[in-house]
């Protein structure tokens, strides 16, 4: 979209001044007949057009809906006004220009998304009102936000031409609004941000270090213990945006009775998944008991719990934690 009306009225811009007024009028359709007239009525749409500059170089993107809507309402103002359009439709879309630009000027919110039928013009091609309203609502609408503004614009100008001299003179501009509707659909579509990767993450918690020798309660939870489930806590706040599930598997070694490390596994796991959830994680938690049936680590002798064994058999005391979340973005280096 163009910031700049026909150079025909560039040298008008000198005549429009710092301070613009809400109101922009043009002169009366019969006293456009002098040179005079048409400059000033040149200079009120090159004033427009200034502000519209001005509103760009502040900030607001060319692409933004309601910019896009003001230029195109004042594209369509000034083309009708050189077409010699006897009717109030220049004034009219000249106004609606007008005052969205005085809108964004003030900053005001929300501003109107919809777009008035100006001068009583017909309502054509309700599809196309259907269509262009569905894309405003849709999720890739940020890259669609031109072409849509653009389009029911087109549709009110088809609609005023409809009125005056049917259907012949309103087609082009129908035209125009389907292709415009065509290629605001295809950015849509083409905006849509892929899918958030998901992450599969594996954390190995060393059992001895969480809890003391044999136990598995909360209270039985070592100081070092607490700090690491604390920093997986804080971690699965801070690094992920969403977190879907956490599965918790806990291990025990050799020692002891197939049943009994059945029953401490689970324990184990449970506490952790209890501890985890007193933190206000809100993932789906599934807590499992392995018990002896994985070892990482093969070691010699039998099943006395001698130091060097139980030493040994370390690595296979612990918890392992496997997350499934979507990872927060990190802002570029």
């Amino acid at each position: 979209m163009r910031l700049t009306l026909p150079t025909a009225i560039a040298a008008a811009l000198s005549l429009a001044g710092s301070a613009f007024a809400a109101d922009v009028a043009l002169r009366p359709e019969g006293e456009r007949t002098s040179d005079a007239a048409i400059h000033a009525d040149h200079g009120a749409y090159a004033g427009v057009q200034q502000r519209i500059q001005a509103l760009n170089e502040g900030g607001r993107p060319v692409r933004d809906y309601h910019l896009s809507k003001a230029q195109c309402w004042l594209d369509v103002s000034f083309h009708e006004y050189t077409r010699n359009d006897r009717s109030d439709f220049t004034q009219a879309a000249l106004d609606e220009s007008v005052k969205l630009v005085a809108a964004m000027e003030a900053q005001a919110e929300p501003l109107p998304m919809d777009t008035p039928l100006v001068n009583g013009a017909a309502r054509l091609r309700p599809d196309l009102w259907e269509r262009f309203g569905a894309l405003k609502q849709h999720v890739g609408f940020r890259c669609a936000q031109q072409l849509v503004a653009c389009g029911e614009v087109e549709l009110v100008h088809a609609g005023n031409e409809y009125n005056q001299q049917q259907w012949r003179h309103a087609k082009p501009y129908v035209q125009i609004a389907e292709e415009n509707l065509g290629e605001a659909t295809a950015a849509a579509e083409a905006c849509v941000p892929p899918p958030a990767p998901v992450r599969v993450e594996r954390i190995v918690l060393n059992a001895s270090a969480l809890f003391r020798f044999d136990r598995s309660a909360e209270a039985d939870l070592l100081p070092q213990g607490r700090a690491e489930l604390d920093a997986l806590a804080a971690k699965l706040g801070e690094a992920y945006a969403s977190v879907e599930s956490i599965t918790l598997v806990g291990h025990t070694d050799r020692l002891g009775s197939e049943a009994y490390n059945d029953r401490l596994s689970q324990a184990r796991a449970d506490t952790v998944r209890a501890y985890l959830q007193g933190k206000g994680i809100a993932a789906d938690i599934t807590a499992i008991g392995r018990g002896e049936a994985e070892p990482v680590k093969e070691c010699p002798g039998g099943d006395v719990a001698t130091r060097a064994l139980t030493e040994c058999l370390q690595p296979n005391r612990r918890v392992e934690v496997t997350i499934t979340g979507t990872p927060r973005e990190r802002a570029a280096d």
